[in-house]
């Protein structure tokens, strides 16, 4: 059967729910909810999307409130081109100044294996050769770890320096785990410091997002708190100024809704004592992963915090994101257990992860350590 979507109007997201659950019945499932545009205001403050298979149950034509969602076409041919060109332009610079390290993998197989293993982990390509020409004189381990170890940034610090009340923001796009990796934050340094901390949400969209994160809060005996606006977080945070840790907790946002969300981005990215950290997932394709960290680029994150790193076995794009968006990298998550799957980044914990299943058991590497 075909898969029907269909949009529902209202002032609020429950009612546009309870609007499409009575027209396509209780089978249909939440596709999107977003703030109305402009055009569409008068229908309602928000639009919900709803899909169902088969027929929808009503067969009445659409009514002003409703209407069908369009599936645009997506075309990344262009935008892939353009990074194909990004990337050989920096391979022929890397070929260019690193002279050393291409004659010096022609003469040891050691050396060549060294650099097939590291794009393997999808580390960009003149990362490699440039680590390559620089322990060609001398390829150990410990050459290898000292030579990434400088490209490698943390700062796992929580808040801005000298800032009161510590305040975290997560953004990041959707499924990237933002949610529950405040948890595990608000778990690990808010209950563990014994001093008050509040959550606070602007994620609306999705459907029961606030309620769990309501029970979570519960759980940890933190205050919560469900905001709409930007002015009312405003409002929250001056009233929340006496905490030792306020945790913000955003929407993802696909491309198309960034713009609505831009006097949110404004006001992180201006507003003094607002630690802002970019949640991306490691297991995401490097392509898609530097789009998002483009379309996020508004909010002017200050680090980066890589969530899902028990789903990939390519930690590479870890450290080319760092580099690229010259930030430093704050926290690494692993899995759903709070807080157990969330640890500090540190340069150690990073290299091993980029090392450890491609230079083991090597006659002149040795074994790196896991």
């Amino acid at each position: 059967m075909a898969m029907r979507l269909k949009s529902f109007f209202a002032d609020t997201i429950e009612e546009a729910i309870q609007r499409a659950h009575r027209e396509m019945g209780p089978e249909a499932m939440l596709v999107n909810s977003k703030t109305s545009t402009p055009e569409a205001r008068h229908l309602g403050a928000y639009e919900v999307v709803c899909a169902v298979d088969g027929e929808v149950r009503s067969q009445a034509t659409l009514s002003p409130s409703s209407r069908v969602e369009p599936l645009p076409p997506v075309d990344k041919l262009s935008q892939e081109v353009s990074e194909l060109k990004q990337q050989m332009e920096r391979l022929a610079q890397a070929l260019a100044r690193s002279g050393a390290g291409i004659s010096g993998m022609a003469s040891d197989p050691e050396l060549s294996r060294t650099f097939a293993t590291l794009t393997q982990a999808e580390l960009d390509a003149d990362l490699a050769y440039d680590a390559v020409a620089k322990i060609s004189s001398s390829p150990t381990t410990e050459a290898l770890r000292a030579v990434l170890g400088k490209l490698i940034c943390t700062d796992n610090d929580l808040g801005c320096p000298g800032s009161s009340p510590r305040t975290v923001a997560l953004i990041g796009p959707p499924g990237s785990g933002k949610t529950t990796t405040l948890v595990k934050l608000a778990a690990r340094y808010g209950i563990a410091s014994r001093r008050p901390a509040q959550i606070l949400t602007l994620d609306t969209y999705r459907i029961g997002a606030a309620e769990e994160l309501r029970s979570y809060a519960s759980i940890l005996g933190i205050g919560f708190q469900i905001l709409e606006t930007t002015g009312a977080l405003t409002q929250a945070l001056e009233e929340h100024r006496q905490k030792d840790l306020i945790l913000i907790d955003t929407p993802g946002l696909a491309g198309s809704e960034m713009d609505w969300f831009s006097d949110l981005a404004h006001f992180l990215s201006t507003c003094p004592g607002i630690d802002t950290h970019l949640v991306l997932p490691a297991s995401m394709r490097t392509s898609d992963l530097k789009r998002a960290a483009e379309r996020y680029a508004v909010f002017e994150p200050s680090k980066l915090l890589f969530t899902r790193l028990d789903e990939t076995e390519t930690y590479g794009p870890i450290l080319n994101q760092s580099i690229h968006m010259g930030k430093p990298v704050s926290f690494l998550s692993s899995g759903q257990r709070i807080p157990e799957d969330l640890e500090a980044a540190t340069e150690a914990g990073i290299l091993n992860l980029l090392l450890k299943k491609y230079l083991v058991g090597q006659t002149k590497f040795g074994t790196v350590a896991a």
